[in-house]
């Protein structure tokens, strides 16, 4: 096997973990199958280092050039063997094959781009964290986000969370049933005064060719993600600037009285580079250790740890009471937001 047909096989179990038998049947076909000499092969030769989900991410991006031809209809042959459509593992090659030999300029301005989700379902710890600072803070919320994608997840206060016959959040288009262990939080009142988001490459969720880009990256099989992420693009009126996240936070840092400013991260920040980690964690907790009672400072964070099951969910929260501020273990969070194992407080009223 090639370094990339291994990168294939490596990604489909991951796919089929995480509830997508369609994806971890193509993934293991491209494996087997996959046709040397084309141009899509030579695009993708050329790429050095890291070729897997914490580099370029190639059978991801791969796939999602290919779920990209089917929503868009520009072949066919793949929309009529993609879900809701049941084919053999024969006709579908067939289709896969013949698209990848096809297509030259769209492939080639597909591939430039690493592959860019938006999981509106990750909101839920979103909108769990949010409600227990609701129980320490009645202050309207300054959002900050970091790796925003298109910004789906700056509009977490208006979509709604059902768990346990308790409901988040207003009437939505949106809406979240995650699986939930552990205790819950009691709902609150999200109010938010200002959200703003920043991405080395932001989509405009009202551009068809942003939203095509979107939808393809989700996976074929899971249409209740892709009819959410269609409702989420509905609310979507934020506004996203472009460049380094760090560069960019620095300038936001400043406090405005009466605001509880919330900076945080949804599978974004482990794919900053070592250097701009250390930068933006020294810049968060500076700015930590001037916040003041009417100006309280959270960075939240939903990334992988190295641990399992799904990604960490913590939360650094300074209050003014002491510099070094308070770090908080919320639990728990499946990758996809599927389900959330919490672990932490659920009242940070008594918190100093």
């Amino acid at each position: 096997m090639t370094a990339l047909t291994e990168a294939f096989a490596a990604q489909a179990p991951h796919c089929e973990t995480l509830g997508s038998p369609f994806m971890a049947r193509l993934l293991r076909l491209l494996a087997v199958h996959w046709p040397t000499e084309t141009h899509v092969d030579q695009i993708l030769s050329h790429y050095q280092g890291d070729i897997g989900p914490l580099g370029h991410s190639l059978p991801l991006r791969l796939c999602g050039g290919l779920h990209a031809l089917a929503l868009s209809g520009l072949d066919q042959g793949i929309k009529s063997v993609y879900p809701p459509n049941s084919v053999d593992d024969s006709t579908l090659w067939r289709a896969v094959e013949h698209a990848l030999r096809g297509h030259a300029p769209f492939w080639s301005d597909w591939l430039a781009l690493p592959p860019q989700t938006n999981e509106v379902r990750r909101a839920a710890g979103l909108i769990s964290a949010a409600s227990v600072l609701n129980t320490r803070f009645d202050l309207p919320l300054k959002l900050s986000e970091l790796g925003a994608s298109a910004g789906l997840n700056l509009m977490f206060d208006r979509f709604q969370m059902d768990v346990a016959k308790t409901r988040f959040g207003p009437d939505s288009g949106v809406q979240l049933t995650p699986d939930w262990t552990g205790p819950l939080p009691a709902p609150t009142p999200i109010q938010v005064a200002e959200r703003r988001g920043v991405d080395l490459n932001p989509l405009d969720a009202q551009d068809p060719q942003a939203q095509l880009r979107l939808l393809a990256y989700l996976w074929p099989d899971q249409t209740d993600r892709l009819e959410r992420t269609r409702a989420a693009i509905a609310l979507n009126d934020v506004t996203l600037d472009q460049g380094d996240a760090i560069d960019w936070l620095e300038q936001r840092l400043s406090p405005t009285p009466g605001q509880l400013h919330l900076i945080y991260s949804t599978i974004a920040w482990q794919y900053f580079p070592k250097s701009a980690q250390a930068r933006g964690a020294d810049l968060i907790r500076n700015a930590g250790a001037n916040a003041g009672p009417d100006t309280p400072l959270a960075w939240l964070q939903m990334e992988a740890d190295g641990q399992t099951p799904g990604a960490a969910l913590s939360l650094q929260l300074w209050t003014g009471a002491q510099s070094e501020g308070h770090a908080i273990a919320l639990g728990r969070i499946d990758f996809h937001g599927r389900w959330v194992d919490w672990q932490g407080p659920t009242d940070l009223s008594n918190l100093p």
